[in-house]
């Protein structure tokens, strides 16, 4: 086992599985045809109407609400006084807008780079994002599959209490460092002795589920019994993670399955847009020319950078769900 973080915040974050990620292309859609000739055509009306005017050009209420979409989980009280902010920075920033164009910044080449790099961007992600779309759900059979593979993160789940500490030593030293350290009979009769020899060192210790510990290394932990020392070497020194104590603390299939559903969905997806984009790769004349061409002696060759989708973590999505 090997772990280079400190066992803090970001060790913490670090320790994570891909269960859940930046969903891309998940789209609801609502309301019913028949309803176009109500209610419907009024909110529409009502989310374009101005909501503001500086001089000659005006801010909407659509742009308003573009903007509190991106703020998810705001909460319905809030909205009311959320929508006066969004309001005044749009003010400001039209403003902005407008003395700079003014000044004529959008016709600086720096900007123009900038402002072809976004639209590039944007254009691309909407493709990315169609393509991710189009991938179906996975069935109740594959989740319990899932469920029933992967024991250590659901129904034999724990709760890992471990202690980290970090030490400045030379190379020559680690080998003395792991013999003083099995040696001891406890970590604070350790750190007596990394005293006396003067070692700096500091120790941390954090609560770490089983979802934040990284999927090929949490079957062996799971196995390991409580004082349980590994080791790290980093080119300052050495760490020793030492695993003070762990609790059961199970997930149910019911409780798991919204986390389980979202890690498959978006494993499909990510799978689907790298097929997707091989598949334009390979279709595509790709030549790299100038500095990036090939040297003479070798055949040239083409690819684009992937831009799948990349799976987040389970902690959010069941630890939503406890």
């Amino acid at each position: 086992m090997h772990v280079n973080q400190p066992m803090t915040a970001s060790f913490s974050a670090s320790f994570r599985h891909p269960i859940v990620s930046r969903v891309v292309g998940a789209v609801l859609l609502a309301g019913v045809v028949g309803g176009l000739a109500g209610c419907d055509w009024k909110k529409e009306k009502i989310s374009t109407q101005a909501a503001a005017r500086v001089n000659d050009e005006e801010i909407t209420v659509h742009q308003i609400n573009h903007v509190l979409e991106q703020q998810r989980g705001l909460p319905p009280e809030q909205a009311a006084s959320a929508s006066r902010q969004v309001l005044t920075k749009l003010i400001d920033q039209e403003l902005a807008l407008q003395e700079a164009r003014n000044q004529k910044l959008d016709r600086d080449p720096k900007v123009v780079r900038q402002l072809d790099a976004a639209r590039r961007e944007i254009i691309a992600r909407a493709y990315v994002e169609r393509v991710g779309a189009s991938v179906s759900p996975p069935s109740p059979d594959e989740v319990r599959k899932y469920y029933e593979a992967n024991p250590a993160l659901f129904k034999e789940r724990k709760i890992y209490t471990f202690e980290e500490l970090t030490i400045e030593a030379r190379p020559e030293q680690i080998e003395a460092l792991k013999a003083a350290r099995q040696s001891a009979k406890t970590s604070a009769a350790f750190i007596e002795y990394l005293k006396a020899q003067g070692l700096k060192h500091v120790a941390r210790q954090a609560v770490t589920p089983a979802e934040r510990v990284p999927l090929a290394q949490l079957a062996t932990i799971a196995k390991m019994d409580d004082g349980h020392v590994t080791y790290s070497v980093f080119p300052q020194g050495l760490v020793v993670l030492t695993l003070v104590g762990s609790r059961e603390q199970p997930v149910a299939e019911e409780q798991a399955r919204p986390a389980i559903e979202q890690f498959l969905l978006n494993e499909r997806r990510q799978k689907t847009i790298e097929s997707d984009i091989a598949a334009l790769r390979s279709a595509a004349k790709i030549e790299y020319v100038g500095e990036f061409g090939p040297p003479a002696s070798a055949p040239a060759a083409s690819g684009v950078a992937s831009t799948a989708a990349t799976p987040g973590d389970v902690s959010s999505a069941v630890g939503a769900q406890k």
